[in-house]
């Protein structure tokens, strides 16, 4: 391997950062100075970039951006956080149990941690302030919540994994030592990160009942009114469809990822035109606009970040890599306490989706290396990373809480701070069990 190649590579990429550019630039530019170093046809990166988005796979990414926008607008996610006030009752931090149920709701629908912390930060954030919760710990709990919305699927961090996985195949040396490895699909990976994000989940409702027990916030009523519980969920019965009929289909094997989401468009549609008659044109227009936006993003990252990774794989860094990590110790524990301190700090400085891009060439050949199931380690990489939605200097939810609830990015993170250390012990029991992500995908006949 020419190692002068990784210092233009990695030379470039990271002196373009640290002079501001943006990650998308700093990526084409040092991927296009390892091809001039190389002598290689500059085209060839034109050709890369443009098979990085010619798989149907991808098509789910506008469409599940486009599906949570429109829920949003024509009222699911109002509906959905009804719902879970009423279950949460009289339990001590009630509505802020309720926060982390309506995430889990929202979250199922659009794959998005900043989307759900948006969506249910503006009903619940403004109600818990109003019953005496302090303004900064609500704005954690809602950016906390949060993230749990690129876990539950159908998670858009995950589709992109997949995209970037499914292209790779374990290295022959991994196959004669291990075995053949199960393969990676974006339905598997949904169905896998459902028991992880349900164990984090649980984690963040433990810390929220102790904390609001210690600050004396109380439930939101004397007792569980069932005529209440009753009446919110027949209020909200097409909002509580939405998320069983899209992951039902996934699960069921009935449609695929992508036509789920595509099903999700046309069932918001009627549900907030006909039953609901709260969705309007300016609102259709501007969920297209922000779906717009987004994928646009997401896809000139995803251009470079494919190219970036080619060149990785061809000049064998990850197998460079995996030998010092085996050099260094051959503790499957360590190796994965290394790794998920990597991804968290990581996370902390960069995007989660280019993250997942650059990184998962890189890494994914290590864990084959090590013989790690790519689901498994695909659940691991989402939900550490997730972590990064809720910890400064990027953490885009505690930017949407902050700019919800008025309180400062530094008052949010300190509260966020316990629901974080909760977090990432969760992701250490999903890395060291394999079978809390492997379990379902098995039982289903994945």
């Amino acid at each position: 391997m020419d190692t002068a190649v990784v210092w233009v590579l990695f030379g470039s990429f990271l002196g373009l950062l640290l002079i501001g550019a943006p990650i998308t630039v700093s990526l084409g530019v040092s991927a296009m100075a390892a091809f001039m170093y190389l002598d290689e046809n500059p085209i060839k990166l034109v050709q890369i970039a443009f098979r990085s988005v010619g798989s149907f796979p991808l098509m789910a990414l506008p469409s599940f951006i486009l599906a949570g926008a429109l829920m949003e607008a024509a009222g699911v996610s109002r509906r959905l956080v009804n719902v879970a006030e009423s279950f949460a009752g009289p339990i001590t931090g009630g509505l802020g149990a309720a926060t982390v149920l309506a995430c889990i709701f929202f979250g199922a629908i659009s794959g998005s941690g900043p989307a759900t912390t948006a969506a249910v930060g503006m009903l619940m954030i403004p109600a818990m302030v109003n019953r005496g919760y302090d303004r900064g710990y609500a704005s954690a709990i809602t950016a906390s919540s949060g993230g749990l919305g690129v876990i539950v699927p159908p998670s858009i961090p995950m589709v992109i994994f997949g995209i970037s996985g499914m292209g790779m195949q374990a290295p022959a040396e991994a196959v004669a030592r291990f075995g053949e490895f199960q393969s990676l699909s974006i339905p598997k990976l949904f169905i896998a990160g459902f028991l992880p994000a349900l164990l984090i989940a649980t984690g963040v409702l433990i810390a929220n009942y102790f904390r609001s027990r210690k600050r004396g916030y109380t439930g939101i009523s004397d007792n569980w009114s069932v005529g209440e519980m009753i009446k919110t969920i027949k209020s909200g019965i097409w909002s509580i469809l939405a998320p069983l009929i899209i992951l039902g289909g996934i699960y069921s094997g009935f449609f695929t990822p992508t036509e789920s989401a595509v099903v999700a468009i046309f069932y918001t549609l009627f549900v907030g035109i006909f039953l609901h008659k709260e969705l309007k044109l300016k609102d259709f227009f501007h969920s297209l606009e922000t779906t717009t936006w987004i994928t646009g993003r997401v896809l000139l990252i995803l251009f470079t970040a494919t190219v970036f990774g080619r060149l990785l794989v061809e000049n064998q860094i990850p197998a460079i890599v995996a030998e010092a990590l085996l050099d260094f110790t051959s503790n499957m524990y360590l190796i994965w306490a290394l790794i998920i301190a990597f991804l968290v700090f990581v996370g902390m400085f960069m995007e989660t989706l280019a993250t997942i891009m650059i990184l998962t060439p890189v890494l994914l050949p290590i864990m084959y290396s090590l013989g790690v199931d790519p689901v498994h380690f695909g659940v691991v990489m989402v939900a550490t990373l997730a972590i990064g939605f809720q910890t400064p200097p990027l953490g885009e939810n505690l930017f949407v809480a902050s700019g919800i609830g008025g309180s400062t990015i530094e008052d949010i993170s300190v509260k966020a701070m316990p629901f974080s250390i909760l977090a990432i012990i969760a992701i250490f029991i999903i890395a060291y069990v394999p079978q809390l992500s492997l379990f379902l995908p098995g039982l289903l006949g994945y």
